[in-house]
């Protein structure tokens, strides 16, 4: 990393840590039904929604009825926005006459979108329209971010409270952090990308005749749209010589901002936040990452604010920034060390195939820790193209459960459940109360921790397998070898863990990603979210004990290491094997000439 480099990474990390305490302290007020700054402006829209929705604020919620309200609301935004994907064509705001998407691609979609996976298997531009983009995919990330927050503030309420069985309203939740908290920062966000050259319109595609034709080889595909191969197993191409080009156009900067700050990741573009559209400028980048991090990052110091335990907050988050620091730095080596095949052929230096050259090296590698450490999967590099050292970075940070700083609510609630664990292991070791913030944890907390940490790796696992013997997977991947499995693994770890970032290479739209991801995708959200509300049902029913000498500190930078030791523990135990098939492999078979 050059000076510049370091200035720009080094604040960058500044302006983060500055954002987190006052939007933490923010949520806190917003969630707990306290006076804002915005309350003379949206209390009356508030008011408005209940009326007319029939819902009653103060009717708090069990966790059964919370998780119910939940998958049934959940459950008609799936349906809705699957109608209306197979219903494109007859819908409005078409410029482009785009036909319906396939029922397996509508499904897909739909799943994608309401779980905040955003796992796209068509291309943006060339398949869905503009009503589709906003009615549809925007209107999700916003709902769908709101949903993951509101599970996050029931399991903190978990905590908070003593003998109850109410962990507050689902409803109320979820209006309340769109209304204050995604809609506002979003619209900032919005105008700045358009301040810096993000599109806004809705304009027909521009067609443009090029200054000077070019001529390249296209890879030549099947009717299931799999690339053709020889005899050899080489790619079957044919020579194209273009002389104009169709430039898209869109409400783009709208739901770019809503994709970010929503940890959604869904790309207006094929190319994602790599298109000029979508981030124009060094600046529009930086304040990307910084939107991908900010609520995830806040929401540790809304928890410490809410337990009455700030500190709390702040030891979650260090183990969250030293994660993140570690894989940024092992990230840049790996693509600073390059590829000693390459080198070979005269090619000295970074390995900049695949990166976007207008933010650098250093600018790429955090927006890819950014992105995987969290659910967000939007993207400025081409993972396909990391060193495979580099590219087993972003594929551990999603089977880690994407817990750095993870998915809005998502991620948050899933590193309270490595805590529980952390507290339960540490007290067997020492002997000590297995308490964490003053509530016993005991085997129905133990339990559903497990579900929350273990569904979505099992399920990578399970799936991967059947793809290795599944003819039609087999078939779309573009690589063979260890690399190949890279892909399908990376793939099948980004649908169950929510992030919706591909390796590419991998041509997903075929009927056996479509479906067995739909499935990957369903799981990895709803069965931790389900298990967690129970784990908070459970806390809030609990008394409250308070700290003795055999009480565990879980504020303290002890308990902040052994944490994250037992983060890395768990994840080797769970995916060591299958790294050590692909990535691992493929970089020993690359220092070895091959």
């Amino acid at each position: 990393m050059n000076i510049y480099e370091w200035l720009q990474t080094i604040f960058f990390f500044v302006v983060l840590l500055a954002l987190i305490k006052p939007l933490g302290s923010f949520m806190a007020k917003v969630f707990q039904g306290e006076r804002t700054f915005l309350s003379p402006v949206l209390v009356p829209c508030e008011k408005l929604i209940y009326r007319i929705s029939g819902v009653k604020p103060e009717d708090e919620m069990g966790w059964k009825r919370y998780a119910g309200s939940v998958l049934l609301f959940n459950l008609a935004l799936l349906v809705s926005l699957f109608i209306m994907l197979m219903t494109q064509h007859l819908l409005p705001l078409n410029p482009q006459k785009f036909p319906a998407f396939t029922w397996q691609l509508a499904l897909n979609t739909a799943v994608s979108f309401v779980t905040n996976t955003n796992w796209q298997a068509y291309v943006g531009e060339q398949a869905a329209s503009y009503f589709t983009q906003m009615v549809g995919l925007a209107v999700h990330n916003f709902v769908s971010a709101a949903t993951g927050i509101a599970i996050a503030i029931a399991v903190i309420r978990g905590f908070v409270r003593r003998k109850t069985s109410l962990l507050g309203n689902f409803w109320v939740d979820m209006t309340r952090c769109t209304l204050y908290v995604l809609l506002p920062i979003s619209i900032i966000a919005a105008l700045l990308l358009v301040s810096q050259g993000a599109i806004q319109n809705f304009s027909e595609y521009k067609t443009v005749p090029l200054m000077q034709s070019t001529t390249y080889d296209k890879p030549k595909m099947d009717d299931k749209g799999n690339p053709l191969k020889d005899a050899k197993g080489n790619p079957v191409t044919e020579s194209v010589t273009a002389k104009e080009v169709q430039i898209p156009m869109g409400p783009v900067a709208s739901q770019e901002a809503i994709k970010e700050l929503g940890t959604n990741g869904g790309g207006f573009f094929n190319a994602n936040s790599a298109h000029p559209f979508e981030n124009p400028t060094p600046l529009s980048h930086m304040l990307e990452i910084l939107l991908i991090l900010l609520i995830p990052g806040a929401l540790t110091y809304t928890f410490g604010v809410m337990v009455g335990n700030t500190r709390q907050g702040w030891t979650l988050l260090g183990v969250m920034l030293l994660l993140l620091v570690v894989s940024f730095g092992v990230l840049q080596w790996a693509e600073v060390s390059g590829n000693p095949l390459v080198a070979k052929l005269g090619v000295q230096g970074v390995n900049m195939e695949g990166k976007d050259v207008r933010f650098g090296m250093a600018g790429t590698n955090l927006f890819t820790v950014a992105t995987t450490g969290t659910s967000c999967g939007a993207v400025t590099t081409m993972h396909d193209s990391l060193t495979p050292i580099g590219g087993m970075i972003p594929m551990s940070l999603m089977l880690l459960g994407e817990i750095v700083f993870g998915g809005v609510g998502s991620g948050f609630f899933t590193m309270l459940a490595f805590a529980i664990i952390a507290v339960f292991v540490s007290g067997l070791m020492i002997g000590r109360t297995p308490e964490y913030l003053g509530k016993k944890i005991e085997v129905r907390e133990m339990w559903m921790s497990i579900l929350v940490i273990l569904t979505a790796g099992v399920t990578v696992l399970i799936l991967t397998g059947i793809a290795m013997i599944s003819k039609d997977a087999v078939a779309s991947m573009a690589n063979p070898g260890a690399h190949g499995l890279s892909e399908v693994l990376y793939a099948f770890a980004s649908m169950a863990n929510n992030n919706g970032s591909a390796f590419a290479g991998l041509n997903a739209n075929v009927n056996f990603y479509n479906l067995w991801g739909s499935l990957a995708m369903t799981l990895g959200r709803y069965v931790p979210a389900v298990a967690v509300l129970a784990m908070a049902g459970s806390l809030a029913e609990k008394k409250y004990v308070p700290p003795s000498l055999g009480t565990l500190p879980t504020d303290k930078v002890p308990f902040a290491l052994w944490l994250t030791l037992v983060i890395l523990i768990i994840g080797a135990l769970t995916f060591f094997p299958a790294l050590s098939m692909g990535p691992i492999v493929e970089h020993l078979t690359m220092l070895g000439g091959i």
